[in-house]
């Protein structure tokens, strides 16, 4: 089990997702870029959760897709 995140990390992931679902890939490296020109997040961790929780997202979209 993991981590659960605060409604702050979950409210700003699904904003920013919401923007741009298109671009969002699997990988949390391409995802933190892209995330860059959506939101201004000031910490270094925080960032880290909510690229996290944009990270499920796009893999649970994959999933469904196919």
């Amino acid at each position: 089990m993991g981590r659960i995140k605060t409604r702050y990390i979950k409210s700003n992931g699904d904003k920013i997702f919401a923007k741009a679902k298109d671009e969002f890939t699997q990988s949390f490296e391409e995802n933190k870029e892209i995330a860059k020109k959506y939101a201004d997040i000031p910490s270094k961790r925080m960032r880290n959760q909510v690229m996290g929780h944009i990270v499920r997202k796009a893999k649970e979209r994959a999933n469904s897709e196919d």
